[in-house]
């Protein structure tokens, strides 16, 4: 089992990247799951249509019995859908829920139960406190990735990121397995997310061209790899797809 941590700046196109290779691994026949760890319940929409499903957290606020499979939602390609949720607006921590999901998700034994070959965690990425921090910690993720564009505010969050991933180093947590540049076609676009790659000691893993394909899917609530299989995105989606388990040391075959 691959567990890979996914972070970025919210609206970065996180979600979206882990969808899309979330589908194109899954189209290979491998079995994904996918953890949101995002207050906004949202990362995996476009896995189901878009419909709301129930979070981990609503279900322990709900205060009665529930299983595994109350917690769960199979979305496109079989990929395996979890939502962490966060707190009532205003009241709680959202970081604390993110621990108190995916300690749920343990305790109920879910890579037991549903033994993916492949998970992913969906962490938003702006403010890296002990909560967001979770998925890096030893027996969550293996590697982190970091979604970011050539904009300032972006490469803001990642240089963030990949210092909180630094500072963890020692304890045995996630190493860093590198930068996905989603374009937004910026000035220099490229030279800056390179020039960030050099100052954290990384490198860029993919890089994604901006596409109208993207929100054009989203709007019918699939990835692009579902509506628009054939199209040049897709084919960008699944090589980001393969270089990510590349950098964790898998080949497909």
């Amino acid at each position: 089992m691959i567990k890979i941590a996914v972070y970025g700046k919210g609206g970065i196109g996180k979600s979206t990247t882990v969808s899309n290779v979330a589908a194109a691994l899954a189209d290979r026949g491998l079995k994904v799951m996918q953890i949101g760890c995002d207050p906004k319940a949202d990362s995996t929409s476009c896995l189901h249509g878009g419909t709301k499903t129930a979070t981990v957290l609503e279900l322990v606020r709900g205060g009665g019995a529930f299983t595994l499979d109350d917690m769960v939602t199979i979305g496109c390609g079989g990929v395996i859908c979890v939502e962490a949720g966060g707190p009532t607006p205003g009241l709680g921590c959202a970081g604390r829920g993110i621990i108190a999901a995916l300690d749920k998700l343990k305790e109920k034994g879910a890579y037991e139960a549903y033994r993916p070959d492949i998970v992913f965690y969906d962490v938003l990425g702006d403010v890296v406190c002990g909560g967001f921090s979770m998925p890096m910690r030893q027996g969550y993720a293996d590697k982190v990735f970091i979604v970011t564009s050539g904009e300032n505010m972006a490469i803001h969050a990642a240089a963030n990121i990949a210092v909180a991933v630094n500072n963890f180093r020692d304890r045995g947590y996630a190493g860093l397995g590198g930068l996905i540049l989603n374009s937004r076609n910026v000035k220099n676009e490229r030279e800056k997310v390179e020039e960030l790659a050099s100052d954290i000691e990384s490198k860029i893993v993919g890089i994604l061209p901006h596409s109208e394909l993207v929100p054009m899917a989203e709007e019918q609530g699939k990835t692009v790899i579902e509506a628009y299989p054939e199209s040049e995105m897709a084919g960008e989606y699944r090589r980001l797809a393969e270089e990510l388990l590349n950098a964790c040391g898998v080949k497909l075959c």
